[in-house]
């Protein structure tokens, strides 16, 4: 298994070692999340909330899930006794949609060893691997300040503008194909997407099992993406900043390193009326 995966069997044998996250959430119901940790959850993992610690202030124009405040994320994480050099395993329901932000938020905060659990809290539940109900004690809080250099990082909605007129990056689009051409908008006020944006659906990543296809299955499917592209060169955008980071993820578990996020993405690109917007197939 990729280092950036661990398998519900692995974490079983050593469950005790790592911090775990859980991140489980929906957007069609923000509590969702919550009710299920509570229900049940892998033993001694924390909830964070996507809305609430994950997200940063909302406004009319920063788009739904902005980032949140470093330092603030940081001492959440540092008093539930977590450490920033410490092993993060991070799960949801089972596509890792959530996940893989939850993973690229804490790479963004510096850390380095950082695991999704391939299928998520289904295969776990499946697997009869214990659940809890109990909320983990608070250990002595952790001091994460000064913090890491990020190490994955962003552009912003005025570099994406103008780069419609001076290219120096591909954007990459990770939400469904019906949402990309604005034949359908479930959530967000205006449907198409950003001029010049490639469509790549974060769900191509993905088993039908809710697994991630294996690294070889995922570079080769990548590299005929790219093409004479360097990974690099990629910015990856969706519809709020989440499923992004799905391929981001899916990049870099394929060596292909380097890959950006446009964290405002659609849902801060379309607030603004100056801004063009495309739709169909043609980027």
């Amino acid at each position: 298994m990729n280092s950036l995966l661990i398998t519900a069997k692995q974490l079983s044998e050593q469950l005790h070692d790592y911090q775990i996250l859980d991140v489980r959430h929906s957007l069609a119901d923000f509590s969702l999340g919550h009710r299920k940790y509570k229900e049940g959850h892998i033993p001694g993992a924390w909830f964070l909330d996507h809305e609430i610690d994950l997200c940063g202030p909302k406004t009319a124009t920063s788009g739904r899930h902005p980032l949140p405040d470093r330092e603030e994320l940081a001492n959440l994480l540092g008093s539930f006794g977590l450490h920033p050099e410490g092993r993060f395993v991070v799960y949801d329901d089972g596509n890792s949609m959530f996940a893989a932000h939850a993973w690229w938020l804490l790479k963004w905060l510096g850390c380095e060893h950082v695991q999704v659990l391939d299928g998520g809290f289904e295969v776990w539940k499946n697997s009869a691997y214990p659940i809890s109900q109990d909320v983990p004690e608070h250990g002595t809080p952790e001091q994460w300040l000064p913090l890491s250099d990020p190490l994955v990082d962003t552009v912003s909605m005025q570099a994406v503008k103008e780069n419609i007129h001076s290219p120096q990056f591909v954007l990459v689009d990770a939400r469904a194909a019906a949402r990309y051409r604005g034949e359908v908008e479930p959530i967000d006020p205006k449907a198409g997407h950003i001029p010049g944006a490639l469509n790549v659906p974060c769900t191509d990543n993905l088993q039908e099992n809710g697994c991630f296809k294996t690294p070889e299955v995922l570079r080769e499917q990548w590299l005929t993406f790219l093409g004479n592209k360097k990974p690099e060169q990629i910015v990856n955008q969706c519809g709020s900043g989440i499923t992004a980071c799905h391929n981001v993820f899916a990049m870099e578990l394929a060596g292909l390193h380097g890959s950006r996020l446009y964290s405002g993405s659609w849902s801060q690109w379309c607030s603004d009326p100056d801004n063009p917007i495309v739709t169909g197939d043609r980027p």
